[in-house]
């Protein structure tokens, strides 16, 4: 093609496969600077943009879906680009790749050199079947939804596309238009096996019967309950069936998980994707220093009233929060390790502490509460052990809810969201990764009422050990699994069923529960 300089941005050649239509579009209108006027380069700039639309700026895409230079000019000390791609060379990459060998040509003929870029206008074109709701994301400036397309314009310089901001944007919204269509849990949700209709003698709510009979009172913090003898005894009977009847035979080893969550583990974990409105923040003191806090001490000791606004001030950014899933600080103990062929499947368990989750509107008893006890349950090696661990506690508490707790329930396999996102919704999937959840009817909410899910399982895939970059000796990839007991949840469903009276508990239960412990009598 004869060169010449072009005063506006005009066609470049369409390479042979052009038109074919692309699922994902961007477009990136750029300039690159020059350290001299590269008017006299325009020749040599136009025959490698020919060249690389047909190699660089094809390689590793399938024929025709490779990004192309669809427009440039060579006006002053700037060379100005407009590329077009799908996804599978993005612009930005495009852009890139360009840039290093189009400036060897100008620095060994012209002495001319690139000193950066300037972004005109960034671009991506989704599809999606929803307009989402209006939101605020990182780098961009504007979005727009017609005829099936979701439009961004991106606010990104040259460092921003170099750190790959336009992908993390990309598969971000990409996440939330699968978010969008995923629904609820219920669209995602396959009865496994179902206990039969039982006789219930009891119709009460049990967090309202245990409150009435003393058992129980409201703490002082939100979703908080202080449990007392009684309660006590129950939780504690509930903890020594799952240790006698599933943990022990199964050969589980009990260990200390911490409860105060740094952001790098949940980095790590996934979970700081979205954890941000549940988790209860943890934030240090910026000193010790006595004096620094006098004013606070001195406020509290003269008005008797905690000065929050000035606490506010003193202390530092959140470092993490308090326990919300209970599993991903384990992690940490196995983060960069390789560990022994033969040392698998690695199966722990802690009861250490509480766990909390901001309950935004929804508590109720003690099925939803901000704060919780529960026995978690982690499990991890080969693909093969790990589905053969998760169908053993299958059956151990199948066993525990038939024949000690006599419960009417049922088991649901349903999708986790970050597995949704890989596409993994169908119920052929359900003996690779997934969640079954075990669900309880309640009497007192009703027959056609919500049951109660107080149990589940989950196969967590290769998330966990590739997130910690665990590895085994062998090579072979690894997987995890978790399940955690929820004691206030196990309470619910039992109390809601058997009541508080002895004589209308299962003989197995009862024989295990011994006897109520007395109360704590007030005047």
């Amino acid at each position: 093609m004869e060169a010449k300089k072009r005063d506006e941005c005009c066609p470049a050649e369409k390479p042979e496969g052009a038109g074919i239509a692309i699922e994902f579009k961007f477009r990136l209108e750029c300039s690159l600077k020059t350290s001299a006027d590269a008017s006299k380069a325009t020749e040599i700039v136009g025959a490698y943009i020919e060249e690389a639309n047909k190699t660089i700026l094809t390689k590793g895409a399938p024929e025709g879906q490779g990004a192309k230079v669809t427009a440039w000019s060579v006006e002053g000390d700037r060379i100005k680009l407009i590329i077009e791609s799908g996804r599978h060379v993005r612009v930005h990459d495009a852009l890139l790749r360009m840039r290093k060998p189009l400036a060897g040509k100008l620095g060994q003929e012209f002495k001319i050199g690139i000193r950066g870029v300037e972004v005109g206008s960034y671009t991506i074109e989704v599809p999606s079947e929803k307009e989402l709701p209006p939101m605020k994301i990182p780098y961009v400036a504007e979005m727009s939804y017609a005829q099936g397309i979701l439009k961004l314009v991106l606010d990104v310089d040259e460092s921003a596309m170099s750190n790959r901001v336009p992908d993390r944007i990309l598969s971000l919204m990409e996440d939330k238009i699968e978010q969008h269509s995923y629904g609820g849990k219920t669209e995602h949700w396959n009865v496994l096996w179902q206990s039969g209709k039982k006789e219930h003698k009891f119709t009460e709510d049990p967090t309202k019967a245990m409150m009435e009979a003393g058992w129980l009172k409201r703490g002082a913090s939100r979703g908080q309950w202080i449990h007392g003898p009684q309660s006590t005894k129950m939780f504690r009977t509930f903890e020594r069936i799952v240790l006698e009847e599933l943990l022990g035979p199964l050969g589980y080893r009990e260990m200390i998980f911490p409860k105060l969550v740094p952001w790098e583990v949940w980095q790590k974990s996934g979970h700081a994707k979205g954890v941000y409105p549940e988790i209860y923040y943890v934030c240090p003191p910026k000193t010790r220093d006595p004096e620094f806090w006098e004013e606070v001490i001195d406020h509290y000791k003269v008005t008797l009233e905690v000065p929050t606004s000035l606490i506010k001030e003193k202390i530092g950014d959140p470092i993490g929060g308090m326990c919300y899933a209970q599993c991903p600080p384990f992690w940490t103990y196995l983060q960069g390790e390789t560990i022994p062929t033969d040392e698998f499947p690695v199966k722990v368990f802690d009861r250490s502490g509480t766990s909390h989750r901001y309950e935004s509107g929804g508590i109720h008893g003690m099925e939803r509460v901000d704060e919780f006890h529960r026995i978690e349950i982690v499990w991890v090696g080969t693909k093969e052990q790990v589905i053969k661990a998760a169908n053993e506690l299958h059956d151990r508490y199948m066993h525990i809810f038939n024949e000690i707790l006599d419960l009417e329930w049922r088991k649901a396999w349903v999708t986790p969201w970050f597995m949704a996102q890989e596409g993994l919704t169908g119920v052929a999937k359900q003996t690779e990764a997934g969640t079954t959840d075990y669900e309880a009817f309640l009497p007192y909410r009703g027959e056609d009422a919500e049951w109660l899910e107080f149990q589940n399982v989950s196969v967590n895939g290769n998330k966990y050990p590739s997130g910690f970059n665990v590895k085994c000796q062998s090579g072979e990839e690894l997987w995890s699994g978790c399940s955690g007991v929820g004691l206030e949840r196990w309470a619910s469903a039992f109390f809601a069923q058997k009541g508080l009276d002895p004589a209308n508990w299962p003989e197995e239960f009862r024989k295990r529960a011994g006897e109520i412990p007395e109360g704590i009598r007030f005047l």
